[in-house]
């Protein structure tokens, strides 16, 4: 903690709105630029706006090297006053949410485009890894462990061997997830997955199984950020913002990752909120092995440190369950877009508070929770963030 109190200011008068999904596929041939080009059109069409009225631009994207964000204002033909490039993974939709709202809450946008999209070519994914971070280029890749499954075994192997985790405890994680998905139309993976299936599913890297990892794929997401008067003028849905947090590095002297930086600042997201865990109607973890989740879970507040797996056991996670968790399915059944795997939580949580999530609506839902987390090393991951959203105008 830093040494001086934290004076954090509401996000009054700033909304989220127009939930945008462009539908994934497993490969394509289009580029970064396509998905996001597409996801762009579809918020301005969704919100009634024009290229012009789009002031802020913020970008998350692993495929669109060379470019950033400022190369995609020329392509799409924009001229924000305010830009962001935002490459923290499964941490840049919450990210991208709260440096939205502090900008247009300052005044330096009105309206501000959040868009996150990945191509996943034959190679897409290999090629990623090689140049992920320096660490992969110099310490993993060159010695076979490649991807991200070497470093979620080592640290799904070690919450289960201090907090007596079980494979069945993160397989209903998985379970709930795609029967969440089932009724998610655009999810990747249809089919049911029981919970022998998913404990009998071949090995990856001990003790992380088939239905542990979640699988690349293309595909965008996006959502706006802006006034609120500007969104009743246009009469767009909307959610508020109660209150984020963000941590980059948290506890970098545990040995090994069992616990993220929404540990260190939950007492702000929840006393900023004005509500408490037990008031939230639904929960929308990054969710690209089940242990994060499962962290997620205990770190937010929802159960104590080393408490999730009899919280797993002791719940619903479905849709129409006791603690409906992940409800388009997640990245674990609707696949992982690269980047814009951070904001399909996120966008699904719009969608959920402004009453237009179809088939995978939680009745009532007033209060939502969404936490990312990203860009892993060896043994941790070095981002997280969280935020708590309520229903706004409808």
């Amino acid at each position: 903690m830093g040494r001086w109190d934290n004076k954090r200011q509401p996000y009054d008068s700033v909304v989220a709105a127009v939930p945008v999904s462009v539908p994934y596929q497993r490969f394509t041939p289009d580029p970064a630029h396509w998905w996001l080009a597409r996801a762009l059109g579809d918020l301005l069409r969704g919100a009634g706006l024009h290229p012009a009225d789009i002031d802020g631009f913020t970008v998350s994207s692993f495929t669109l090297f060379p470019d950033t964000a400022v190369g995609l204002t020329q392509h799409l033909g924009l001229t924000p006053r305010w830009l962001d490039h935002i490459p923290m993974g499964g941490a840049s939709g919450v990210v991208a949410l709260r440096r939205a709202a502090r900008a247009v809450q300052a005044g330096d946008a009105s309206v501000v485009a959040c868009v996150a999209g990945d191509a996943n070519h034959v190679d897409s994914f290999r090629n990623m890894l090689s140049s992920f971070s320096r660490f992969a280029q110099d310490a993993s890749y060159p010695y076979g462990a490649g991807g991200p499954n070497a470093s979620f075994a080592l640290l799904t192997d070690y919450y289960m061997r201090k907090y007596g985790a079980t494979r069945a405890d993160f397989g209903r994680i998985a379970v709930a997830q795609r029967a969440n998905a089932r009724r998610y139309a655009p999810a990747l993976m249809q089919e049911a997955l029981s919970l022998q299936q998913y404990l009998d599913a071949r090995p990856i890297s001990d003790p992380i199984h088939l239905f542990d990892c979640v699988m690349p794929c293309a595909g965008a997401e996006a959502f706006l950020v802006m006034r609120a008067d500007i969104a009743a003028e246009l009469g767009l849905k909307t959610v508020k913002i109660l209150s984020t947090i963000e941590r980059h590095n948290a506890f970098p002297d545990d040995p090994v990752q069992d616990r993220g930086g929404w540990a260190m600042d939950k007492d702000e997201l929840w006393d900023m909120a004005g509500i408490n865990p037990d008031q939230v109607d639904f929960l929308q973890t990054y969710d690209d092995y089940p242990v994060i989740s499962m962290m997620q879970f205990e770190d937010l507040g929802f159960c104590a440190k080393g408490e999730g797996p009899a919280f797993v056991r002791g719940h619903d996670l479905e849709i129409s369950g006791s603690f409906p968790h992940n409800t388009s399915g997640g990245q674990l059944s609707v696949g992982q877009a690269g980047a814009a795997g951070g904001f399909l939580g996120l966008v699904e949580a719009i969608r959920q508070l402004t009453g237009t999530a179809s088939d995978t609506q939680v009745k009532g839902a007033k209060y939502g929770v969404v936490s990312g987390f990203g860009m892993i090393n060896y043994d941790r991951g070095v981002c997280s963030a969280a935020a708590v959203l309520a229903k706004g105008s409808q």
